[in-house]
């Protein structure tokens, strides 16, 4: 999966790669599903959710450009999997999930596997975890109409943040950056992501 569909495709990132490599990702697919999970494309894992592409989420966290100290806000645990990626780049990983049922079973795949320096938390993902801003880096695993601006306010100054953004049928990424307070905006490569459900957090 890492050579053929990740590093051949021109993921250069050497800690995206490895931590790809590390982590097991038919740890974090439905057991009906184990012998997909090293595929190119997304996989269903409850509620309406899905693993991302292994591709897409490389790119994500390549533009991110993360550091071994940073302090990372993930929106949209899901089964976990990009959380452990995230929890072997960086120093702490802050997760928001808003189905109860698939945090509390991220989290404990997480803990079985050993990711310790992760934190969950069923919310709303569009209003963030303000208790632990400001962050180096948010990645947003949903598609969304436009920037969360309480995302934003919680990206530190110089700090990175990757959205899917556009309409529910398809989206491009952006990466944008915090630069003297205001959002410096790169329109990426195109995508397709769940929606980002914000308000009333979902019960299971």
């Amino acid at each position: 999966m890492v050579r053929v569909q990740v590093a051949e495709r021109g993921i250069r990132d050497r800690r995206v790669l490895g931590a790809m490599l590390d982590v097991p990702r038919h740890e974090f697919v439905p057991e009906s599903l184990q012998a997909q999970a090293y595929d190119d494309h997304p996989l269903p894992i409850g509620a309406g959710q899905t693993i991302s592409q292994p591709y897409i989420v490389a790119v994500m966290l390549e533009y991110l450009e993360l550091q071994p100290t940073d302090r990372v806000l993930e929106v949209g645990t899901g089964s976990g999997y990009v959380t452990a990626l995230l929890s072997r780049m960086c120093a702490e990983v802050y997760s928001v999930e808003r189905h109860a049922g698939l945090a509390a079973a991220a989290e404990a795949t997480l803990a079985r596997l050993g990711y310790s320096n992760v934190k969950i938390r069923v919310g709303d993902g569009g209003q963030g975890w303000p208790e632990y801003a400001p962050f180096d880096a948010i990645v947003v695993s949903a598609a969304t109409s436009e920037m969360p601006p309480a995302l934003f306010a919680q990206l530190r100054e110089a700090g990175r943040m990757v959205v899917p953004v556009g309409p529910p049928t398809s989206q491009q990424l952006q990466l944008i950056r915090k630069t003297n307070g205001h959002a410096e905006v790169q329109v990426m490569e195109g995508c397709r992501f769940v929606p980002l459900v914000e308000g009333t957090v979902a019960g299971d």
